[in-house]
């Protein structure tokens, strides 16, 4: 049962979450001791497990006939086995929530509140955003919420509205690319999404043009931020060009995404050293 709940949190996925985590300390933080304070260390730890745990099983739960047909279930990833037990886990890894959020103030909680609502309506009804295009995609800024979360706990206030733009940007491209290999699978299971809607050349379009979107929006947060992201549309201009099987691009990034965030990071605990 241990083993299948952590193939089903995604371990591979787990700084999706968590990594903007970190990034929204480093950037929300005025002095060294506060990357470590109480609010901080209790957003990483929830955002690290439990919250893929309740954010992937609600996925799966809601996903059962679908991901029926769908290859990534055999080999990568579980299929969901339902049950009480694993309902039950699923269910409280999302109420650990409440006792993080005692510990944080208040300005914290609008970014925590929207995190729930579009983690769990992504894939649940009435809404089940992933079943349609455009707001599947939209949908899943819900990536960048926990660093708004932890940027607005440590700070005491708001993160720059264009810096969650820009990271909402980012996030849209990050899910509807991940799409991509489900394309078939999700058509065969009659669903649609943005990726069945585009197919693969066009959804490579859609996400070049989100990450270009992200890049230069965040450039006018910090032009760096942008240079940084530009990494994205340029990674996808080399999967085309050199013809890389989608399926295999797919695996790459979150070693991507960690060294990006680790970039960002390492830009933010600079400023602080500099302080």
């Amino acid at each position: 049962m241990l083993r299948y709940l952590l193939v089903l949190s995604r371990p591979r996925f787990w700084f999706y979450l968590a990594g903007p985590v970190v990034v929204g300390v480093a950037y929300g933080a005025d002095a060294v001791p506060e990357l470590f304070a109480l609010p901080a260390v209790a957003l990483f730890a929830y955002f690290l497990v439990p919250a893929n745990v309740f954010l992937y099983g609600v996925n799966d739960a809601f996903d059962r006939d679908v991901d029926e047909l769908n290859p990534k279930k055999d080999e990568k990833e579980a299929r969901f086995r339902g049950g009480r037990t694993v309902a039950a886990v699923v269910a409280l890894s999302g109420l650990l929530l409440v006792p993080v959020a005692v510990l944080l103030p208040a300005v914290a909680y609008p970014w925590l509140a929207a995190w729930v609502v579009l983690a769990v309506e992504y894939s649940a009804p009435p809404f089940r955003f992933k079943t349609t295009p455009l707001l599947d995609s939209l949908s899943n800024g819900l990536y960048v919420l926990p660093g708004a979360a932890a940027y607005a706990a440590v700070a005491g206030h708001h993160p720059p509205l264009l810096a969650v733009a820009a990271g909402w940007l980012w996030a849209m491209g990050m899910h509807t690319f991940s799409a991509i290999p489900d394309i078939e699978p999700d058509r065969e299971a009659g669903i649609t999404t943005t990726a069945t809607a585009l197919g693969e050349r066009r959804t490579y379009a859609y996400c070049t043009g989100c990450w270009a979107a992200s890049a230069a929006v965040f450039a006018v947060v910090d032009w760096r931020l942008g240079a940084v992201v530009l990494a994205y549309p340029a990674l996808v201009a080399g999967i085309v060009a050199a013809d890389v099987a989608v399926d295999r691009a797919y695996w790459w990034f979150p070693f991507v995404n960690t060294a990006v965030g680790a970039a960002l990071t390492l830009g933010a605990l600079w400023r602080l050293t500099r302080v």
